[in-house]
């Protein structure tokens, strides 16, 4: 048994056993084994072996060994086969290293270890005491970390072999040292599954009307992304589709430590269809991207989960000026389909490495306002708390939702979801789970006969790999219209940007999350008003005050725009009390409602509860209206939710929302904000 320790002395363990079946083969110069010379008994012992995993990046493939045939099964003879088969690859000139394979105790998951380390010292500790426990080891530095202090990357002799979990034991034990484990790599998997981008704006698909999107043509009135850089860590981009023409800065392959991006692989697809959900340029008969306009900062990452290279990759966005990263990709999904696969309760941590890489990102980039990281939640149809990266505090989540306005039968679940993004589906009898209208999404694909189609583009996109981008190119809007925003500040402006769908089954707390939606589908109208009042608050007036309901009492109202009353099940409104802060000399606020039998109450002062007194009643209109000298330098503007009624009723500057007849639909949620005219 092998150990490794996330979290420094008192983190988490994780025990890795050694397969009795398996064998991890390196070639020479990182061939594909197939391509690779070795003498026909080699030829014959590698046909006898089947692929478990292979890291291509590194010239690393993970072979499970079979018995001769009419050969016993026991574990002392699948022992002595694996031994025989690494022995004869050894002997090869073509074949770099032949080992043996660890995997997770508990999950059964293949970890591949190599011989380099992660070790940070503690913050006080001077660097040259930190030199002196590198040396005592017998380590060579081969990178200081950035990200951290007193943070290094360094390496044992080659040939070390498995007494690297020694070292990296030894080391945490002393004093001066944090953290410290070795480069431990798993598998990484990505989270993939004109009229037909039916998740940007309404449209008709085979006859059949499709609404169910983002409002991207309300948030382009007021910005296309301009002035905003996505940094897109994936298997690579193809730079050259004249889709992302002029907006590519600071390329980077991670795995290769290059300027070269670009794919490298015959399955490096991924990539160039994610960077064009979030930012393609939308050309005739092409795909548009959420924000056409932003930069883009391809980042080419083919390692496994946990290599340095992961944690290079979003250094790289933060010292480049990338202002958001997106990562459509994380740990092993479980089956989707089959409840019972182990794989769901699989627990994948995130290194220390990596974390604090991230860390760096959230804290330090953007000038020190923080990168904005989005995650894929996952395909697996299972629970976000077991996958470390996209349940990490700092990340935000993005579930996927279909063209129907539902949960996408795949995406994953829990309370780390914060938003979810239109994506693709599939129709499922076994879970009751109905078909969708539409193939997936439109988005941008490898040129020629490459990637997923040879048109250039590819209709069938999907999964939360779709979503993940989709949601990124919402915060790169959100971050052009106000690049002042704070990571902290933007995450919980996304929370506020969200329309809930599926009331009946996507069962909203009291805080209005769900664990299937987070806080709703993103509207990307939303979130750009809300991005530009929130740097209207930091240098002027704002309303506040409180929304009566039935049942609930009095709540505040949300700030920038945001509806106030997202309640599961709706509660009716029965008044207002609103004021203006901090106070403008010259400019007071009125408002009146719609109080079906009274008729129109109007307020008597400003902050004055309007409305009706009696909780058997409800409103249906109200009208505000700025009044004073200063009334003419702004607006107001105010929508409400109404009973029965799909999006939402707006007006400004004391027109009516709702009616002001006397029947109408109850109103059900309120949100109030001042805007400052343009000049």
């Amino acid at each position: 048994m092998y150990k490794v320790k996330f979290g420094g002395k008192k983190g988490k363990t994780i025990n890795l056993v050694e397969s009795p079946d398996m064998v991890a083969i390196r070639t020479k110069d990182n061939e594909e084994l197939e391509k690779v010379s070795v003498s026909r008994a080699s030829k014959e012992l590698i046909a006898h072996t089947t692929e478990v995993v292979s890291f291509p990046e590194a010239g690393v493939t993970v072979r499970r060994v079979a018995l001769e045939e009419g050969e016993l099964e026991s574990a002392k003879a699948t022992i002595a086969h694996r031994d025989e088969t690494r022995a004869a690859l050894k002997q090869e000139e073509n074949i770099r290293f032949a080992g043996r394979v660890l995997q997770d105790a508990e999950s059964g998951e293949v970890m591949l270890y190599t011989e380099n380390f992660f070790v940070k010292f503690k913050d006080p500790v001077p660097e040259k005491d930190c030199l002196a426990i590198i040396k005592k080891y017998n380590l060579k530095i081969k990178n200081k970390l950035v990200f951290a202090t007193n943070a290094w990357f360094v390496e044992a002799e080659e040939g070390t072999g498995l007494k690297v979990f020694e070292i990296a034991d030894k080391l945490l034990k002393e004093k001066e040292v944090e953290y410290c484990h070795p480069e431990l790599v798993q598998e990484r998997r990505f989270k993939v599954i004109h009229p037909l981008q039916w998740h940007l704006a309404k449209t008709t698909i085979g006859g059949k009307t499709v609404d169910a999107h983002v409002n991207i043509e309300k948030a382009w009135q007021r910005t296309r992304g301009k002035g905003a850089t996505i940094a897109v860590i994936d298997d690579g981009v193809d730079v050259d589709h004249p889709e992302f023409a002029g907006r590519i800065v600071h390329p980077y392959d991670a795995t290769e430590n290059n300027d070269n991006p670009r794919p490298k692989s015959q399955d490096d697809n991924h990539g160039t269809s994610c960077a064009g959900m979030a930012c393609a340029a939308g050309l005739n008969d092409g795909a548009s991207g959420v924000a056409p306009e932003a930069k883009l900062m391809p980042i080419r990452l083919r390692s496994g989960l946990g290599s340095m290279a992961e944690a290079n990759a979003f250094v790289w966005a933060a010292d480049k000026g990338a202002d958001v990263i997106s990562c459509s990709w994380g740990p092993t999904d479980g089956e989707w389909w089959n409840p019972g696969d182990a794989v769901h309760n699989r627990l994948t941590m995130l290194p220390d490495s990596t974390r604090l890489a991230m860390d760096y990102a959230l804290t330090k980039g953007r000038g020190g306002k923080g990168c904005v990281i989005l995650f894929a939640a996952g395909n697996g149809n299972e629970d976000t708390k077991n996958d470390g990266y996209a349940s990490y505090p700092g990340v935000i989540a993005v579930a996927a939702c279909n063209d129907t306005g539902r949960r996408s039968v795949y995406s994953d679940f829990g309370e780390s979801v914060w938003v979810c993004f239109p994506s693709g589906d599939f129709g499922y009898k076994p879970f009751q789970h109905p078909a969708p209208i539409s193939q997936g999404l439109r988005t941008t694909d490898r040129l020629s006969d490459q990637g997923y189609d040879p048109t250039d583009y590819t209709n069938t996109f999907g999964g939360t790999s779709g979503a993940c981008p989709g949601a990124a190119g919402t915060v790169a809007l959100m971050l052009s219209a106000n690049p002042n925003l704070t990571q902290p500040e933007v995450k919980k402006l996304l929370s506020r940007s969200c329309r809930r769908i599926d009331e009946a089954g996507g069962e909203y707390g009291p805080n209005g999350h769900s664990i299937w939606y987070g806080y709703g589908r993103i509207d990307a109208g939303l979130a750009v008003e809300n991005a530009l009042a929130a740097a209207q608050q930091a240098t002027g007036p704002a309303v506040e005050g409180t929304v009566k309901f039935a049942t609930v009492g009095e709540q505040p109202l949300q700030p920038g725009g945001s509806l106030t009353g997202n309640f599961t099940p709706a509660k009716k409104v029965l008044g207002l009390a609103l004021k203006i802060h901090p106070a403008v000399k010259g400019l007071k606020i009125k408002y009146k409602v719609n109080v079906p039998g009274p008729g129109v109450v109007e307020s008597k002062s400003e902050g004055a509860y309007t409305g009706t007194a009696t909780g058997r009643q409800r409103i249906i209109g109200f009208a505000i209206e700025l009044t004073g000298m200063e009334a003419k330098k702004y607006e107001v503007h105010y929508s409400a939710r109404l009973q029965g009624v799909a999006g939402l009723a707006s007006a400004k500057n004391g027109d009516w929302c709702g009616t002001d007849k006397k029947s109408g639909k109850t109103i059900q949620a309120v949100s109030v904000q001042i805007r400052k005219k343009q000049a």
